[in-house]
């Protein structure tokens, strides 16, 4: 009974892990999450280790070891909001290791993101404002508005049919592009340069570079490190689909 007991509780905890890492938490934030969900059960000197693709989890010298392995990552900080929840529910009794596990299994079933439609509105207006921010002409807005709006919306497409997230954003980099050097051309836009960068705004890696000096911070320099190397990777694409662009 007590080993099925831990092993519901390893199970708790990975889970949470999971969800938070694909969600885009710090690995900080993971580990130190699943220790006091493992406390509040009576799990103590567990040991966890985490990166963005796997998480290692062990009751110690003399327990099990668990590993999980990490497909897709997004930004998605109300699940990360809900699975906190659910441990300091769990940390204070609150709930049970089953009705925890239970939560956590609804949280991983459900579709918390926006609509996508949304999505690409945002986007949109957000590389609008962005041009303004930049102290960019009024003239400029709609072409700004319009290339952000097509790159997300080229971004998630690519991505969705090739699974290939760098492939994804230099095509993306690359329409938004071209649709601000189109805009310039018919005389619809005046700034290509603030066009540009107004529209790749939204491909930006702006929470994976912030996670990745975090971690580092914090001491954990595998994830810290891979973190940067992706988003750096990120950076390229979208400047090189840029790039590809002006060069003709």
């Amino acid at each position: 009974m007590l080993n099925e007991k831990n092993d519901l509780a390893i199970d708790c905890c990975l889970l949470a892990g999971r969800l938070m890492i694909e969600s885009g938490a710090e690995t900080y934030r993971v580990e130190d999450t699943m220790t006091r969900m493992a406390i509040s059960q009576g799990l103590i000197g567990t040991q966890s280790f985490v990166t963005p693709t796997g998480i290692m989890f062990s009751l110690g010298k003399d327990g099990s070891t668990r590993l999980m392995a990490i497909r897709d990552r997004v930004t998605d900080l109300e699940k990360i909001a809900l699975v906190n929840q659910v441990s300091r529910k769990l940390a204070t009794t609150e709930l049970t290791i089953e009705e925890a596990y239970e939560e956590l299994q609804r949280i991983a079933s459900a579709n918390l993101m926006f609509p996508f439609l949304l999505q690409f509105i945002a986007a949109a207006v957000a590389s609008g404002c962005f041009l303004i921010l930049f102290e960019g002409v009024v003239k400029d807005v709609p072409a700004a508005t319009i290339a952000g709006g097509m790159g997300f919306l080229v971004v998630t497409l690519i991505h969705e049919l090739t699974r290939v997230k760098f492939f994804a954003e230099f095509i993306a980099a690359s329409i938004v592009g071209a649709l601000a050097f189109l805009a310039v051309l018919l005389n619809v836009g005046e700034d290509l340069n603030i066009i540009i960068i107004s529209g790749v705004m939204p491909l930006v890696p702006g929470l994976l570079i912030t996670n990745a000096v975090r971690d580092l911070m914090a001491g954990h320099f595998v994830s810290g490190v891979s973190k940067g190397a992706e988003a750096l990777l990120t950076a390229f694409a979208i400047g090189a689909g840029v790039a590809l662009v002006l060069s003709f």
